[in-house]
């Protein structure tokens, strides 16, 4: 099973309150484990211009303002990009299924900066991650629902609706989903 290109939907009742109503976005999952990025969840009081200025990284008038997400637990300190796969930065960009890609480069924020880069883009800090066998381990437990990947819901701006659309996707009414597992 490869979830890579994929959404995790969290559980209702999934007990670690770092991913309630979280969806995330799985850059890459393999027999290593799995790494992806939380969309849903705006990083607060941090700006992507702010950001640049920290980075030392000049900021034209042509700059697009993206969104700065808290992307998961795991190196808070470093930054990644999630975007359309419109833009490529050689092996810096990590092409993902479903036409997404991901760069982890200061490359692809002087570009942005200077209003190139991909179309559509967050930037997520931190990431979430799981060891060998640890993802499919919670997904058995009810801890996660998986769905396809979308651009209208990876990078529309209104990141309080995701969660819910992400689970109607899956044509289930949100409401309906219980905290308890079971087994028919």
């Amino acid at each position: 099973m490869n979830l890579s290109g994929k959404l995790l939907i969290a559980m209702p009742g999934m007990g670690d309150p770092r991913f309630e109503k979280s969806v995330i976005f799985l850059c890459a999952h393999s027999g290593d484990g799995a790494m992806g990025l939380i969309v849903n969840k705006p990083a607060p009081d941090l700006s992507f211009r702010h950001l640049l200025q920290q980075l030392d990284i000049p900021v034209s008038d042509a700059s697009r303002d993206i969104r700065v997400h808290f992307g998961g637990p795991v190196e808070h300190g470093r930054g990644f990009v999630l975007h359309s796969g419109d833009y490529q930065n050689g092996s810096s960009t990590l092409k993902v299924e479903g036409g997404f890609g991901m760069t982890a480069t200061l490359d692809i924020l002087e570009a942005m900066a200077n209003g190139g880069g991909p179309r559509s883009s967050i930037l997520a800090l931190g990431y979430s991650g799981w060891g060998p066998g640890q993802l499919e381990a919670e997904i058995l437990h009810n801890g996660w629902l998986t769905a396809d990947a979308t651009p209208e819901i990876v990078f529309d701006p209104d990141d309080r609706s995701k969660w819910a659309r992400a689970v109607r996707q899956l044509g289930i009414d949100p409401l309906h989903l219980s905290p308890v597992a079971g087994r028919a």
